[in-house]
């Protein structure tokens, strides 16, 4: 007899009244859960993605010494908006971004934050495509766009701020920030794949994440600054796309571009996972697990992908784009909706220090004037742009 006490081995799926579309995607799975250091590198590569690109233009805007202030600035909230999404995850037993939302607020406001992962993810994908089709082809023509009207114009006084910048302008690089940084869509599936998970380890995650994109983020925007300076470009990509006029130029454009290129398809599978996972939540409600329908899971996968690519085609201008989602989905998931879920959850038990009470309500109201602000500098400079 073998294991399961039958004496015949070969058994067919009917017999045991198995289903084939029930079988796991990959056959002999390991399923074990991941380590620390592989939960980390899964957040970072959620992390890190196009936003990169923008923050050395960044640093144009506000200047080195702000522009680092307001990167690790960004990276604390980043820290503490998982750390409290996390617990009170925990707390109401949630698997899923949108699961922790309903049982703070209520249906609607899942339903809402699952339509906006579905815009912000979708845009991110679309973004992507067309970054690597553009590397690829070498030409660059959907991304010579900016702040305002193709280049920013720097003061007179080299103090790093710009004149011919209105306030609406100089607060959309926050919006595009919080594009950086907005990872809290993959928290709970990350967490829920941690081996021997708690929160006191998934917080240990966060915080070397965290560490990590600040490094990245402030060296990767200062080495562009410092090394284009007033050319440096809205996306400084596409600074690698010309003589840079130091030895081995055409060497450095080709490994910084593939070397990008390589990030992108990385992270990309990251995203079109969140993606479909909350599509199959929001479309297929009560439904069994996705991992579960093999079926299910390349039709969405071959849907997705197809629209994904349809509209990398049909979309241009990509940098309005990016700050319309910034300064809707990506600060709505970054910061509204953690810090409701905190202030609401914590009435209940396991109450917000003084501290974290304050971050919260800070969160929330940087979150709303950021939208808000955000919202009427782009309508404000696409009417400019149109006169």
């Amino acid at each position: 007899p073998n294991r399961s006490g039958l004496v015949n081995d070969d058994l067919h799926d009917d017999d045991l009244g198995l289903e084939f579309d029930n079988l796991p995607l990959l056959a002999g799975a390991n399923k074990s859960g991941s380590g620390i250091y592989g939960a980390v590198f899964n957040l970072t590569t959620s992390v890190i993605g196009a936003g990169i690109m923008a923050l050395s233009a960044t640093m144009k805007v506000l200047g080195l010494i702000l522009g680092i202030v307001l990167i690790i600035l960004m990276g604390i909230l980043l820290e503490v908006s998982v750390e409290l999404l996390v617990r009170f995850s925990v707390q109401c037993k949630a698997s899923s971004y949108g699961e922790v939302v309903q049982a703070a607020l209520c249906r609607t406001a899942r339903v809402l934050s699952e339509i906006c992962i579905i815009v912000n993810n979708a845009g991110v994908l679309v973004v992507y495509l067309i970054i690597m089709g553009d590397v690829m082809s070498d030409s660059f023509h959907h991304l010579l766009l900016s702040f305002s009207k193709g280049k920013l114009r720097r003061s007179k006084n080299d103090s790093g701020f710009w004149v011919n910048q209105t306030i609406l302008d100089l607060l959309v690089v926050i919006p595009i920030m919080s594009n950086a940084y907005v990872c809290h869509f993959n928290v709970q599936p990350i967490y829920n794949e941690l081996e021997g998970c708690s929160p006191e380890m998934m917080n240990r995650v966060g915080r070397i994440t965290t560490v990590l994109c600040v490094l990245v983020y402030a060296s990767t925007a200062i080495a562009g600054y410092l090394l284009f300076g007033k050319d440096t470009e809205s996306d400084v990509l596409t600074n690698f796309d010309k003589d840079l006029g130091i030895r081995f130029s055409t060497a450095l454009n080709y490994i910084v571009r593939f070397g990008y290129i390589f990030l992108l398809v990385i992270v990309f599978s990251v995203i079109h996972f969140s993606l479909r996972q909350t599509v199959d939540a929001l479309v297929f409600e009560g439904s069994a697990p996705l991992a579960e329908s093999r079926k299910r899971c390349l039709a969405l996968t071959v849907l997705l992908l197809g629209l994904i690519y349809l509209g990398s085609t049909m979309i241009t201008n990509i940098w309005t784009a990016f700050k319309f989602t910034g300064a809707t989905t990506a600060v709505s998931l970054g910061f509204t909706f953690p810090s409701l879920t905190a202030l609401r959850l914590s009435k209940q038990k396991n109450g917000l220090t003084k501290g974290e009470n304050f971050l919260s309500w800070l969160m929330l109201i940087l979150a709303v004037i950021v939208s808000i602000v955000g919202v009427i500098g782009n309508i404000y400079s696409m009417e400019s742009q149109s006169e």
